[in-house]
């Protein structure tokens, strides 16, 4: 039994859940072997993943999103190094209701990267989401010695907004280490820089973008990109239009054009550094889960990723979940037999956060009585 499951957004770690999902099976199965290994699709929990899996978890003190210290981690194997931008430059640094779409910087996101680097990496796996910022990576290259100019010579203010008085770029002083390590820019976003499905609009109201907001990041974005293409050629503008360039208010193409990074989905990359082939191997059943199972799960989410490559494997997967809104017929295309919600034991939704851990071992109990007795 391979339990594979990513976190409950709001209620339980993906690590969490795993235990759970184990003591409800031990109580109907108390024989069954079960194996553990929590997977994240590059957003926030990938750190915890790699840990939970036999990375080194390193801490290193950075700038936040609102220029204030933080501590942030990464997670260090045998020369890969896997960062989470939310770490350092993530929505959980910002005060309860308080955003700074147009303010909000990827510094701290470059600090860590740079702290991989001091460390050894020589792969880096940028797992990027869960951003509070859309400063498209400008924030990173520059902790990393990029420089970004306005008209009177004098490094922009941080965040996305600025970047309308950029003048000029220079990228020759990006840390050399970089041209030696491969980064895996790790998303399960591909949407690209600017326009209708860009960074700004499509991810900036989340941040606390107002409509004007958006216009005001898609144009610095857009401008950006443009001053960009002047400092380093036309590949700049082709990397803006690239899958992954909007993730994560557009850090995707910070590490697009500064690292030359290359764009893969993040559930198929953690997949691969956490070592899942080989417990598929072990597996006769598979559990996955997220907290939600809905439309966005079969775009990308580590659930779908998951179900793909056991069914691929010719394994049996079933899912838990806090609410299920899929069909069993969609369920079924994506890999998954059948799926187990929260909400099917305890209807009451805040019941269901307040007391994740409990239910879940309920539901678990089930999955026990209808696959293993």
């Amino acid at each position: 039994m391979l339990i594979a499951a990513d976190k409950f957004k709001g209620s339980l770690t993906a690590v969490e859940v795993a235990e759970r999902v184990a003591a409800g099976l031990r109580r109907v199965a108390a024989w069954v072997e079960v194996e553990a290994l929590p997977v994240a699709d590059g957003g926030d929990g990938t750190v915890a993943a790699a840990v939970a899996a036999g990375f080194e978890r390193r801490e290193v003190r950075v700038t936040g999103p609102l220029g204030d210290q933080v501590t942030a981690a990464y997670a260090l194997r045998e020369g890969t190094a896997v960062v989470e931008m939310a770490e350092a430059s993530g929505l959980q640094w910002l005060p309860d209701g308080v955003f700074a779409p147009l303010s909000a910087t990827t510094y701290g996101s470059g600090e860590l990267i740079r702290a991989a680097l001091d460390a050894g990496a020589r792969t880096i796996v940028f797992g990027v989401g869960g951003s509070a910022t859309t400063d498209g990576g400008a924030g990173m290259l520059a902790a990393l010695g990029a420089r970004f100019l306005d008209a009177d010579g004098e490094p922009v203010a941080p965040g996305g907004g600025p970047l309308r008085g950029l003048a000029s770029a220079d990228l020759s002083g990006l840390d050399p280490r970089i041209a030696d390590v491969d980064v895996v820019l790790a998303s399960d976003v591909d949407n690209p820089l600017t326009g209708p499905t860009g960074a700004p609009a499509v991810y900036g109201p989340q941040k606390g973008a107002s409509p004007e907001d958006v216009a005001t990041l898609d144009a610095a974005l857009g401008h950006y990109a443009a001053v960009l293409e002047k400092a380093i050629g036309p590949k700049a503008a082709e990397y803006a239009q690239s899958p992954g360039a909007g993730a994560a208010g557009g850090i995707g193409y910070g590490a697009l054009v500064g690292f030359g990074a290359s764009f893969r989905p993040g559930i198929e990359v953690m997949l691969d550094v956490l070592g899942f082939a080989p417990a598929l191997e072990r597996a006769a059943l598979v559990i996955t889960g997220e907290g939600s199972l809905d439309e966005q799960t079969l775009h990308g989410k580590a659930p779908a990723g998951v179900a793909a490559a056991a069914r691929a494997a010719g394994k049996e997967v079933v899912a838990v979940c806090g609410r299920l809104a899929l069909r069993p017929e969609a369920l079924g295309r994506a890999g998954i037999r059948r799926a187990y919600a929260l909400t099917d034991v305890e209807p009451d939704v805040a019941r269901c956060i307040a007391e994740a851990g409990p239910i879940l071992e309920t539901v678990a109990e089930r999955i026990g009585r209808d696959f293993l007795t």
